[in-house]
């Protein structure tokens, strides 16, 4: 059972996330928070498998809430609930260590799949916000073309295997998916992760994910 935390000021949002997550027997919604102070105790007191948090809330917004959730609690894995006009505090949520991103306007299904794949290990980045991911960290003199460049060449110190897993980190599979896919144990993969992180120089799993998709390992969806 994965114990989820859900986090917004909206009393009907809560509404409606509860209601997806209610339709998979597998997720448990544990705790409701309408501020970030609020899920920070939570979390502290229901040390749930994920907390899904809102961006804006009083108190303390979502993002504070994901950093001190990460210092002090970390294996609960953060997932920020976004919207399109929130693209500015991607950079900061990710320096925090959020482990996915979801769309409140998304598919249901993504909420779903996004729960899983973090409670699993891996990083999760719906289709249409890891576009945005992109783009916003894309932005400055270089542009576009030039993150792409550069994500290319961070990329040339990796093996093919190393690679592959990096394009499978990217689509978001958990470990033991990637296990699976590539015929490796469980530890192996494990142990490939690590290095990949190392040798990219980046913190965690989103950020190789957002390297993958801007290197052309991984589809990237239309902006």
């Amino acid at each position: 059972m994965i114990r989820v935390l859900l986090a917004d000021d909206e009393a009907m949002v809560r509404a409606g996330v509860r209601a997806i997550l209610a339709a998979d027997d597998a997720i448990d919604v544990v705790a409701e928070a309408a501020d970030g102070r609020e899920a920070v105790d939570l979390t502290r007191a229901h040390r749930p498998d994920v907390a899904l948090l809102d961006i804006r809330m009083p108190v303390m917004d979502g993002l504070a809430a994901a950093a001190e959730i990460r210092r002090g609690m970390p294996n609960t894995a953060v997932v920020m609930l976004t919207t399109f006009s929130e693209d500015a505090y991607i950079a900061r949520a990710l320096g925090d260590g959020a482990s996915g991103f979801l769309l409140k306007s998304g598919d249901p299904r993504e909420l779903i799949a996004g729960v899983h794949a973090v409670a699993e290990g891996a990083a999760y980045l719906s289709p249409k916000v890891a576009s945005r991911v992109i783009a916003e960290l894309s932005a400055g003199p270089a542009g576009r073309m030039g993150a792409r460049v550069e994500a290319r060449e961070r990329i040339e110190v990796l093996t093919a295997r190393e690679r592959q897993v990096l394009a499978l980190v990217g689509a978001g599979l958990a470990n033991a998916e990637i296990a699976r896919r590539l015929h490796l144990v469980e530890g192996t993969v494990k142990a490939y992760v690590s290095t990949i992180l190392t040798r990219l120089d980046v913190r965690n799993r989103v950020q190789a994910a957002i390297i993958a998709y801007e290197a052309g390992l991984v589809d990237q969806p239309p902006a």
